[in-house]
């Protein structure tokens, strides 16, 4: 052939080259259709966004990895296929890289200012952002890089300006005083999404807090004894009998009359949120520093009284506790009341602490003015958007773990305390207190006219944006000129509502949840292609959500950079290839199963992969033989079903019915998400039935030697074999993109019919001729010949010995036996086939529910061995028996079951007790010994 295959598969040379082919040619570039009235079947996916401080871990390869797949998949099913990608700005995480960069220069944020920072990190985010993307395009996804988006680039920042403000103006966005979840190292407020709790073992205290009026004392009980510096009252349960006659009083706040702090009282008042069970049954009150406190001290009007800074440092100039970190505070704290004689006693006490996902530091509740979205309003459209079945989940158990949190859902803090990102388009006047929220860049302020405005200092939590994505990546809003409302553009006419979004369980809430909120909201104003009135069954962002499980370690233990078990993708890319890995993921992936990652399987992907570049080494220089022989043999046609005489021998019925009911199987399990299922039919097909079969066969058939007649046999045989592997080939390609790729294109000889594999038609089961006798007949041939091979060993014949056997069987069986003598020969060394009238048994025969056969060879039989082989056998003929049986004669069973598995049950009774029958013939007949 013009293009020959090395001898050896390196994987390393390929990948690479048909990476960067795949992104120069724009092979998977989706333009945007002309006219809305394109009726082709269109399967849109997007990217979730991966930080731009990102790297690829195996996570993101099983995600994208299953994301390719599908793609792929539908693109050879003749969809437009067009897949979505782009980064993420990810302030929290940016901004700690870019100020951790500016600490080792000896720099602050603060020195360099606002304006300085941002270009900072802009210039960061050129050199280093697109890591992560860079690795995508080396793994070979099939995404329209033409379409790659920034949450912060020019297009989208836009949108999100407009998204606020509409919100803002519908009275959906409101600022306030709130508890929130304070990350004092990154400075900033975090969603309760991104505190992770953990069970710890603590301490209660139990503090002794003096009546006022010198009558006695109450007992409270905190973990946070720092916090009682802000104490504004003590709580104790209406009902709790205990401190009914203290209900009312004051009580004198310990430590706060020291170093010329005033002597602080405090009321002891009623509220349902202190339980009796808990610790002495009263509780300290601090509104600004625990979210219960705070709803506490709305419902009796108490003050709030911060005392713990931005970094968790106690905030009280002049107190002996100033400028102190909340931890040494406790210590002093405990310490002084201790000394005063305060301390009644400290017990252990199991507490779940917040902890940051970003820094790893303890949350500390803080009371501050922050920015929310009203999500009722919004929830309940993404509620009833799942509950009437316009979003599917997979698995399905995901849809009720969505609907209670959506059902229990809090007002959404947007606002984070940071210099990276979306910056508020809010400013305030200095002269009037008010706030203008605007489009525009305002010149005043909107109620008092005042030219002293300044612009809001927060941004937008990274969530607000990203859960955009799904409309704004398509051009949303669009204003009409006329209207001013978003109008539809191309893009969304043509790919919203997205069909698919592939991602794990950890951003089902961040992320997920999100886009259904705000894609039900703002898209119901967008008129449909047609022009009408959008219902919530199309404003939906995407139809399904297919949510796949954990990647862990090879012990099912999650990845931890900790416990040193973490896999870096990369490492194993270099060393099995990309498409081993992808398979590897696949051949595990299944809805609601986490995947326990084994480089002994990889490895094992990787000699599947060298199996098939082994075979079309075999197949070309066949193809060679038969050009120099004279036969006319055109590339170009190989992809093309040769049509089946009535003579075509049994191999080749055999395996174009099986490539036909292989591709059934792969589309069945595809459109369920079985990955596993898929990807081990495919294995089993190309491995076990192509590989170790057919071509083995197919050797019989292909006589090229000199002086051998042309015959329509040997082309045939040898059309059909190009013909599936081109098939299989296709049916492989979403799999192991670059393997197919490689060998496809050395096929066609450097001239295909199409730019890639990946843009050919997908296998389906109409194309290839089913024929389920021919597989009938293999299957028992396959058996006998597996039978036969087992014997051989057993009996130690010599591997290269032909030996005669002895069948006997019904007539179809002896037919099929006398028809494939040559197969038998080769297949199983068998020398001559003779035909018995009577059962065989003895050590040198086998049974089958369809035959007996006996290899005729002299060997002294281990008669001890035999008994107990047959005995076991015997026994597990006995179990399924009875447990056929047993479901035989139930008659509520029986009444039940559907006819096909009555009959299947039947038959397997049947089958199992003419092999209980002759093993037990077998038995009796041994010899004594």
């Amino acid at each position: 052939m013009s293009q020959e295959l090395p001898k050896a598969y390196d994987p390393s040379v390929i990948e690479q080259r048909w990476a960067e082919y795949w992104v120069r040619e724009h092979l998977f570039d989706v333009p945007t259709p002309e006219t809305t009235h394109d009726t082709q079947k269109k399967f849109t996916i997007l990217l979730p966004p991966p930080n731009v401080t990102g790297r690829l871990h195996m996570g993101h390869m099983l995600n994208q990895a299953e994301m390719d797949i599908l793609t792929r998949w539908n693109r050879m099913r003749g969809e437009t296929s067009l897949w979505v990608p782009g980064t993420d700005h990810a302030g929290i995480a940016t901004q700690m890289m870019v100020e951790r960069q500016l600490k080792e220069e000896g720099k602050t944020r603060q020195e360099l200012g606002r304006n300085a920072f941002v270009e900072k990190v802009w210039s960061w985010r050129e050199l280093y952002g697109g890591a992560i993307l860079d690795q995508m395009k080396r793994l070979g996804a099939s995404v329209d890089w033409a379409r790659e988006y920034f949450t912060m680039d020019d297009k989208l920042s836009p949108a999100v300006k407009e998204a606020f403000v509409r919100l803002y103006e519908q009275g959906l966005i409101y600022r306030g005083a709130y508890i929130v979840n304070w990350d004092p190292v990154a400075q900033t407020a975090v969603s309760d999404l991104e505190v992770e709790h953990e069970e710890r073992l603590g301490k209660l205290y139990h503090i002794r807090y003096p009546l006022a009026d010198g009558s006695g004392s109450i007992v409270i009980a905190t973990t946070r004894p720092e916090t009682m510096l802000g104490d504004v009252a003590v709580a104790v349960n209406p009902t709790d009998e205990r401190y009914l006659a203290l209900q009312g009083k004051l009580v004198r706040l310990p430590l706060s009359g020291v170093n010329g702090q005033p002597d602080r009282k405090i009321p002891i008042l009623a509220d349902d949120w202190a339980k009796p069970e808990f610790g002495t049954g009263a509780v300290k009150v601090t509104p600004a520093h625990d979210a219960n406190d705070f709803a506490i001290g709305q419902r009796h009007n108490l003050p709030n009284l911060t005392i713990l800074d931005e970094t968790a440092h106690v905030l009280l100039p002049g107190s002996p506790y100033h400028g102190l970190d909340r931890y040494a505070a406790r210590e002093k704290i405990v310490a002084d009341l201790e000394a005063q004689g305060l301390l009644v006693e400290i017990k252990e006490h199991t507490n779940a602490v917040g902890l940051s996902q970003r820094t790893g530091v303890v949350i500390e509740p803080r009371l501050s003015q922050q920015w929310f979205i009203k999500i009722q309003p919004l929830a309940d459209k993404a509620i009833e958007a799942v509950d009437k079945g316009y979003i599917k989940f997979t698995p399905d158990q995901y849809r009720k773990t969505y609907d209670e949190w959506m059902k229990n859902i809090h007002d959404w803090c947007v606002s984070r305390q940071l210099w990276w990102g979306h910056r508020i388009p809010a400013w305030h006047c200095k002269a009037c207190a008010a706030i203008t929220v605007s489009r525009e860049t305002p010149t005043h302020c909107a109620t008092c006219n005042s030219t002293d405005i300044t612009q809001e200092t927060d941004v937008l939590d990274t969530w607000f944006s990203s859960g955009l994505l799904p409309f704004t990546v398509f051009g949303w809003p669009n204003p009409n000129p006329d209207t001013g409302m978003p109008d539809l553009t191309p893009d969304l006419a043509a790919f919203y509502p997205t069909q698919l979004l592939v991602t794990g369980f950890d951003i089902l809430f961040f992320w997920v949840a999100r886009m259904i909120m705000l894609g039900t909201h703002f898209m119901l104003d967008v008129p449909m292609p047609d022009g009408s009135k959008r219902e919530l069954k199309d404003a939906v962002p995407f139809r399904e959500v297919y949510i796949h499980g954990l990647v862990r370690d090879a012990n099912r233990e999650k990845m931890s950079k900790t416990k040193g078990n973490v896999i870096n993708p990369i490492d194993i890319i270099e060393r099995f290839g990309t498409d081993a890995v992808r398979f590897t993921l696949a051949s595990m992936a299944s809805p609601g199963t986490d995947i326990a990652f084994s480089e002994a399987r990889t490895e094992g992907y990787r000699a599947f992969a060298n199996k098939i570049w082994n075979a079309a080494r075999f197949l070309f220089m066949n193809v060679d033989r038969a050009r120099e022989a004279g036969y006319n043999m055109t590339m170009r046609e190989s992809g093309i079903v040769p049509s089946l005489p009535d003579d075509t021998p049994l191999e080749t019925r055999w395996i174009f019915s099986r490539l036909s009911a292989v591709s059934t199987e792969v589309d069945r399990a595809l459109a369920d998400y079985r990955f596993d299922e898929a990807a081990n039919a495919i294995y089993q097909f190309f491995w076990g039935e192509f590989c170790d079969w057919y071509l083995e066969l197919a050797k019989l058939r292909l006589d090229f030697t000199e002086g051998a007649e042309k015959n329509a046999t040997t082309a045939l045989t040898l059309a059909s074999l190009v013909g599936v592997f081109e098939s299989a080939l296709r049916l492989l390609s979403p799999f192991m993109p670059f393997l197919t790729e490689e060998i496809w294109h050395a096929l066609y000889e450097g001239k295909p019919p199409a730019k890639s594999i990946a843009l050919t038609r997908y296998p389906q089961a109409t194309d290839f001729p089913a024929d389920p006798i021919a597989e009938s007949a293999m299957k028992t041939l396959q058996e006998l010949i597996v039978t036969i091979r087992g014997l051989r060993k057993e009996l130690g014949v010599p591997e290269k010995e032909a030996t005669p056997i002895t069948i006997h069987a019904g007539n179809r069986v002896l037919a099929l036996a006398d028809a494939n003598a040559d197969v038998l020969a080769k297949m199983a060394r068998v020398q001559a086939v003779e035909f018995a009238n009577e059962s065989l048994t003895g050590s040198n025969a086998r049974s089958t529910a369809e035959f007996d056969v006996a290899v005729i060879y002299e060997r002294q039989i281990d008669v001890a061995a035999e008994r107990e082989r047959l005995t076991k056998d015997l026994a597990k003929y006995e179990k399924g028996l009875a447990s056929a049986d047993k479901q035989l004669t139930n008659e509520t069973f029986m009444s039940k079951a559907p006819a096909h598995i009555v009959d299947g049950l039947r038959k397997q009774h049947a089958e199992t007790k003419i092999l209980y029958d002759k093993t037990k013939s077998a038995l009796d007949t041994l010899p004594p010994g």
